[in-house]
């Protein structure tokens, strides 16, 4: 722009210019000021003002006649350092710069920088990302000798912690309270955030009570950052906690203390008090938006409640929030999840009505619940949508549709969606690839999961863990353990560090073929690097499965292996004297050396006597845990009658029954039907009916279950009139009949007796296994 015209901006704008900054400043001050500050000012605020304009309007405001004072000077600098982009000028901070630069060189008294230039200048430079200079500049204003302030510090703290400089940000932060510069709000807040979003919530908590302790009252910016911190950091406890001490001090929530506490509590599954929270922010007048929504209907999907996921979603169409992809992708995941299959393509279709494209993350979420239940034809459809109409699938689609292919089996379809997706330019990457190794490996085709697997290293994608543990995995299934400890050094040779799972696979291979030894050095080996070993359920799974499968070597002084009886899953173990030794061993062992054994590891290992033939035994072994003073509950006893039942020592079973009261125990529900069903299939009738009324008159009153089992005894026994006093009972509590005892009920009836029967018949929906 030229002078003539500046000049006659300066005539046309000066009265009215001169009038509205009378308003804003000391009438003193602003009468000195000459017209080119109230264009300058004008013109920023209308996003007018360019580079050029803005250089010759403040070059005139230093040099002219009657100089503008540095006061002045900083506002105009401090508006342009916070100016947003403008097609006039995309960059304030940097020309906020470029004019100190200029009053700097002018040198004039009145118009040197003051501390509050130097915070400007500060400021700009972090806006710019150039930390480094304003360092220099923060270094200038120390030897200025114009004084330590603390918007300085705070600007430089907050810099560093936006250029993810953590340490140097919290140093700075406590050097400059050795400065005798005293943070203030502002600082804690800064520093408090900044610590909150690196994951150092230790720091930032003590830093919390730090501030309050020195006479700083937190702000609802300071309780925001340590809030959202925490929930993050899933200490959930720890944030509602400071959310209902925020308010009791007077502070009030705002719509961001409510998204990151509805989120954590969502997260965390505390569904009642996010619910809770939801509607009392709307009674505050607090009003809900995109991201409220959104984490609410998510936390309502995932636990199951998906009218109230509904009505929340109809909420924010009525309040006038918009829903995105997020939103529909929850319900989606939500309906998916219960197989409400209907209802997932209902809600799919309504992404597309409102008005929203379907992106890659709601196709893949859709696609990997349809592949999940087996409906692969309507994930390629999907699929084929997508090719046909957008959006265009990415990497993680295919494999969505590969991993599908590859479950069922359909390798003609696997070959060919792979090539599909190398034509169309997708690379394939690691998960694709141990997809396609995965599918092989598991149906022992191993010669081909390798070729998979070198073909991929040609291709310049370096097999990572999981790519590994599968092919280990594979081979430890087959027994074909020295390929699996050579692919097992060959990771760590090209430097893939083995976590647990690979480790897991490798010992569970080792113990499930014999070999306890290599499996006990392996758990060495791992726990020598730190990596921690598996848990006992892991343990407990092997050593159910050596007692199944007859495969148990000598077990020696393998104190890890010794836990695994611990958690066993079944005792259906067939008798076998050298299994059965085997985990008497350990049992003994574990006892023997104080190691933790709670009572679900007593029933399965008494149990499993009884099958074995050593009821002797396990009643000796239970005398022996009696005198250790070691407390069992009901569910040992009830293990073992039903263990002595099936090996038909029923005297043994009663004398356990009637010695339970012996210990200060009471029969449960389950002791009962275990006693009254076997004592029925012994045709000790009266026997079990004088139980169950024994049962009834103990206070423990029979269960719609107990009842429909010993119906469904009795009528195996074709005792149809027996089983019709029980199923008076069913009929007197409002029980219902449950399908299977239906079933048999009608199996024995004409068919006009089952059309009466089955009228006077409450079905119940459970089917029993």
């Amino acid at each position: 722009m030229s002078r003539r015209r500046l000049s006659s901006n300066f005539a046309s704008s000066s009265s009215s210019a001169s009038s509205t900054a009378s308003t804003s400043a000391p009438a003193n001050l602003l009468r000195a000021l000459p017209p080119a500050y109230a264009v300058f000012k004008e013109r920023l605020l209308s996003g007018t003002l360019g580079p050029d304009d803005a250089r010759q309007l403040f070059d005139g405001l230093l040099r002219g006649a009657d100089p503008v004072p540095t006061r002045a000077l900083n506002a105009l600098l401090s508006a342009l350092a916070r100016a947003p982009p403008s097609a006039a000028c995309s960059d304030g901070p940097s020309l906020a710069i470029e004019l100190f630069k200029r009053m700097d060189r002018c040198a004039s008294p009145l118009a040197a920088p003051t501390g509050y230039t130097y915070n400007i200048l500060i400021d700009c430079y972090r806006r710019a990302h150039r930390l480094d200079l304003g360092l220099a500049i923060f270094g200038r204003l120390l030897k200025t000798g114009l004084g330590q302030n603390v918007i300085a510090y705070n600007t430089v703290i907050d810099g560093f912690f936006k250029e993810g400089e953590v340490d140097k940000a919290y140093d700075l932060f406590r050097e400059m309270k050795k400065q005798g510069i005293s943070p203030d709000v502002v600082t804690y807040n800064s520093t408090i955030d900044g610590l909150c979003k690196s994951k150092a919530m230790d720091k930032a908590y003590d830093l919390f009570h730090e501030m309050k302790k020195q006479g700083i009252s937190p702000n609802v910016v300071t309780y925001n950052s340590i809030i959202d911190g925490l929930c993050k950091s899933k200490a959930m406890d720890k944030a509602y906690d400071l959310f209902r001490e925020m308010k009791k001090q007077g502070i009030s929530p705002d719509v961001v203390t409510y998204n990151s506490t509805i989120d954590g509590l969502c997260k965390s599954k505390a569904m009642d008090k996010a619910y809770d929270l939801f509607h009392e922010m709307k009674k505050q007048g607090i009003s809900p938006d995109v991201v409220t929504y959104n984490s609410t209907i998510d936390g309502l999907c995932k636990s199951k409640a998906m009218d109230k996921a509904e009505m929340v979603l109809q909420q924010m169409l009525d309040a006038g929030v918009q829903p995105v992809n997020i939103t529909y992708n929850s319900l989606i995941n939500g309906y998916s999840s219960l197989g409400m299959w209907k209802e997932s393509v209902r809600t799919f279709k309504d992404m597309s009505n409102c008005g929203l494209t379907p992106c890659v993350i709601s196709c893949n979420s859709f696609m990997h619940a349809l592949c999940k239940r087996g409906r692969i034809k309507e994930a390629k459809d999907i699929f084929d949508s997508m090719v046909k109409n957008g959006p265009k699938p990415d990497v993680a689609c295919y494999s969505v549709l590969l991993h599908g292919y590859a479950t069922q089996g359909c390798f003609a379809d696997v070959g060919n969606m792979f090539n599909l997706m190398v034509s169309n330019g997708i690379t394939p990457n690691h998960h694709v690839f141990t997809i396609l190794i995965d599918a092989f490996a598991r149906r022992g085709m191993m010669d081909k999961a390798i070729l998979i697997f070198e073909d991929m290293r040609k291709k310049g994608v370096n097999p990572n863990v999981c790519t590994y543990s599968t092919l280990i995995s594979a081979y430890c299934r087959m027994g074909r353990l020295s390929d699996a400890l050579e692919k097992f050094n060959h990771m760590v040779d090209v430097g893939v560090p083995p976590g647990s799972p690979v480790y897991r696979c490798l010992i569970q291979g080792h113990c499930i073929h014999g070999d306890l030894v290599k499996a006990n050095e392996l758990i060495s080996e791992m726990m020598n690097k730190g990596i921690p070993p598996p848990c006992i359920k892991f343990f407990t799974s092997i050593i159910n499965n050596l007692c199944k499968e007859g495969r148990v070597a000598k077990v020696g002084d393998m104190k890890e292996a010794l836990r695994i009886v611990d958690v066993m899953t079944s005792v259906g173990v067939e008798p076998d004297a050298g299994r059965t030794n085997t985990a008497k061993k350990i049992f003994h062992e574990m006892i023997d050396c104080g190691m933790a054994v709670n009572n679900y590891t007593y029933s399965i290992v008494l149990s499993g006597l009884c099958r074995n033939n050593c009821s002797d035994e396990a009643i000796m072994l239970l005398d022996k845990l009696f005198a250790m003073n070691i407390k069992n509950d009901v569910v040992v006893f009830t293990a073992m009658i039903s263990a002595m039942f099936k090996v038909g020592r029923r005297e043994e079973a009663k004398k356990l029954f009637a010695a339970i009261s012996t210990y200060g125990l009471l029969p449960d529900m389950y002791t009962y039907s275990v006693m009254i069903n076997n004592l029925i299939k012994e045709d000790s009738f009266e026997e079990a009916d004088n139980l169950f009324s024994s049962m009834e008159k103990s206070g423990c009153a029979p269960d719609s279950r107990l009842l429909n089992g010993i119906i469904r005894t009795l009528l195996r026994k074709a005792e149809v009139a027996k089983a019709g006093n029980y199923l008076s009972k069913i009929d007197e509590n409002n029980f219902a009949v449950e399908a299977s005892t239906a079933s048999l009920l009608l199996s024995l009836f004409s068919m006009e007796e089952q059309m009466n029967l089955g009228n006077r018949v409450h079905l119940s929906e459970h089917v029993d296994c």
